[in-house]
């Protein structure tokens, strides 16, 4: 049973292969284009452009995001947890929680990592 299965699979996979060569041979259009062969680096060139420089304040800008986005992923299971705990654990876990998030904000803000003109 495990030789017809691999079989099975073999034929399915040259029957595959194949199909792709001859689309490849009957296609109209080249495969390789240097615009589509190269890689995508944010919108410009990575060639004439590779050792530019970008804003600081857009990469503090972005960690910040990335900071709060799984933040706020990690609040909804509190939804699920108030159906498990009674509701005074719930409040101070959850005051716990949105107390650390206030401070990294306010220490953000603090050090003038919200600021875009200094």
């Amino acid at each position: 049973m495990i030789i017809i299965t691999f079989y099975i699979g073999l034929m399915i996979w040259t029957i595959t292969m194949i199909m792709m060569i001859i689309s490849t041979i009957l296609s109209k259009k080249p495969f390789l284009i240097e615009k589509k062969s190269s890689p995508f680096e944010c919108g410009f060139d990575p060639k004439t452009f590779a050792r530019m420089p970008f804003s600081l304040q857009f990469f503090l800008i972005a960690v910040i995001f990335l900071i709060f986005d799984v933040e706020i992923t990690l609040l909804i299971p509190f939804i699920i947890i108030l159906k498990i705990t009674s509701i005074i654990n719930y409040f101070l876990i959850l005051s716990f929680f949105l107390f650390i998030l206030l401070v990294g904000l306010y220490h953000e803000w603090n050090q003038g990592a919200l600021e875009w003109a200094r």
